[in-house]
């Protein structure tokens, strides 16, 4: 018999690691959602690891914004980035406060509020989509930049919180380069940092950096 989730929130310090060692440990926990029309509750299923300074492929390589500015703050806060003018996609803060190493999350199951993501994810053709890719999971989660900052691990009533889940073998683990990433940092070799369940039907595919065509 399966046991079911673990419904006890993520302490701080299970955020307060190497971001390496938080990224893949992130796999089978659960990301509660809190909206007025009920929660919404994914099952993460892939994610991505950013090493700030050490990272050529992190927001926070070169420094501290004002857009990455949560990056540098305390671990297990949400840092929410909007892309390409009309996507949002979330990560959670690791590491000592002023590291600035953050996961981002790729995908996930919807296991919970199933009708309400359905509603925010329109033209998902299935269950499987809802959360399936950064940009999905966020619009299915209805995450935006006014919950940029928000503290994952607080205790009481919270927008987002991290509970613990069922955590998944070490085995059923496997790892790549991120999508997307251009130059050294989506090199595979060298930043092996995506993280995903092997065989799980909501993982997004994975899609090498193209670079963007100015229009003529």
């Amino acid at each position: 018999m399966i046991a079911p989730p673990d419904r006890t929130p993520l302490p701080r310090e299970f955020f307060d690691r190497p971001v390496l060692e938080v990224a893949p440990d992130l796999l089978g926990r659960v990301l509660v959602r809190t909206t007025p029309d009920g929660p919404i509750a994914v099952r993460l299923t892939e994610v991505e690891a950013y090493d700030g300074p050490n990272d050529p492929g992190s927001h926070a390589y070169r420094g501290p914004t004002s857009r990455n500015a949560v990056m540098f703050g305390p671990p297990g806060h949400v840092y929410v980035y909007f892309t390409y003018g009309m996507w949002h996609c979330m990560n959670l803060v690791c590491g000592p406060e002023g590291r600035a190493s953050a996961v981002l999350l790729r995908a996930g199951e919807v296991v919970d509020g199933v009708e309400l993501a359905r509603k925010r994810r329109v033209s998902a053709r299935n269950d499987k989509e809802l959360a399936k890719g950064p940009a999905r999971l966020a619009t299915a989660l209805e995450v935006d930049r006014a919950l940029d900052g928000t503290d994952a691990c607080a205790s009481g009533e919270t927008p987002l919180r991290m509970l613990t889940g069922a955590p998944v073998a070490a085995d059923q683990v496997r790892s790549g380069p991120r999508t997307g990433v251009a130059g050294e940092g989506g090199d595979g070799d060298i930043h092996p940092w995506r993280y995903w369940v092997t065989g799980d039907p909501t993982v997004s595919p994975y899609r090498a950096h193209v670079p963007r065509r100015r229009r003529s």
